[in-house]
C-alpha cells in the first residue's frame, strides 16, 4: 500500500536529528510495523499535492502547531481537498490538526477547549468495537498535546472513544475516514521535549501533570496496527 503523508509542520531545526520530521515518525510507526509500506510526502504548506488523487492509495494529515481556524493561506486549500477525499471515499486518516481540520471540513467545528490543554498520556476509551480494531482492553493510554478540539463533529461522523477532558477523541465517518486527536506517532521524550518547551504556556499544574504521565507508555504497536487495518480494508 502506498500512503500519502499531507504534512502540515515542521518539527524545530534542533529537535530533527533526535525524532525526525512528522513524516519521519509516520513512517517509523507504520513502517516498521508493515515493510511494505510505501510513502509519499506532500508538503501542503507549500502547495504540494498529488497530481492525480490515485497516485497513492490513501492519505494521512499530520499534526500542527497551528489552529485550523487560523488565516493561513495553505489551509483553505487543504479543507478543500479533504471535501474531495470524501467525496471519492478515499482513505484518509487525520491525526490531531488532521482529526479537527477534517471535522471542520466537513461540517463540524473545532474550537479552544474550555477545559484548557492536554498533554503527556491521557486515556481514551471505545464505546464500540469497529471493524478494524484488536480483541484488547477498550480503554487505551495515547500520547497528546492539544489546546483545540472538536467541539462539533463532522457531518455523519461517529464517535468511537472519548475521555471526560476530550469528549471526541476518535471517529470515523463511513468506512473511508478515520480520525484520532491523540499522537500515535509520538514517543515520551519527544512529548517531554514539546511541554518542556511550552512549559509557561500550559501552565506549571499541567506541566507537571504531563511530565508525570510519561512514568507510563503508549500503547504504540495497537495503534499502529489500527490503522494499517483501518487502511488496508
Amino acid at each position: 500500500m502506498k500512503l500519502g503523508i499531507l504534512k502540515t509542520d515542521a518539527v524545530r531545526e534542533e529537535w530533527v536529528g533526535s525524532f525526525g520530521e512528522y513524516p519521519d515518525m509516520f513512517m517509523s510507526l507504520l513502517g516498521t510495523r508493515d515493510p511494505s509500506m510505501e510513502f509519499v510526502v506532500y508538503d501542503v504548506r507549500l502547495g504540494e499535492y498529488p497530481t492525480d488523487i490515485d497516485e497513492v492509495d490513501g492519505y494521512l494529515i499530520t499534526g500542527s502547531r497551528h489552529s485550523v481556524y487560523d488565516e493561513l493561506p495553505w489551509i483553505a486549500p487543504l479543507m478543500s481537498f479533504v471535501q474531495e477525499l470524501d467525496a471519492r471515499r478515499k482513505k484518509l486518516v487525520g491525526i490531531c490538526f488532521g482529526h479537527q481540520l477534517i471535522a471542520h471540513a466537513l461540517g463540524g467545528r473545532t474550537e479552544k477547549a474550555s477545559v484548557g490543554w492536554g498533554v503527556g498520556i491521557h486515556h481514551h476509551r471505545f464505546s464500540e468495537r469497529p471493524a478494524w480494531f484488536d480483541d484488547g482492553d477498550l480503554e487505551f493510554p495515547i500520547l497528546v498535546t492539544h489546546q483545540d478540539q472538536v467541539t462539533v463533529n463532522a457531518t455523519g461522523a461517529k464517535v468511537l472513544a472519548s475521555s471526560d477532558f476530550c469528549p471526541n477523541a476518535v471517529c470515523q465517518i463511513g468506512e473511508h475516514i478515520l480520525t484520532l486527536q491523540g499522537h500515535p506517532e509520538f514517543v515520551n521524550e519527544y512529548s517531554r521535549a514539546i511541554m518542556e518547551f511550552r512549559r509557561e504556556i500550559i501552565t506549571e499544574p499541567v506541566y507537571q501533570s504531563g511530565i508525570a504521565s510519561l512514568s507510563e507508555e503508549a500503547a504504540t504497536d495497537r495503534m499502529a496496527m489500527w490503522i494499517l487495518e483501518f487502511l488496508k480494508n
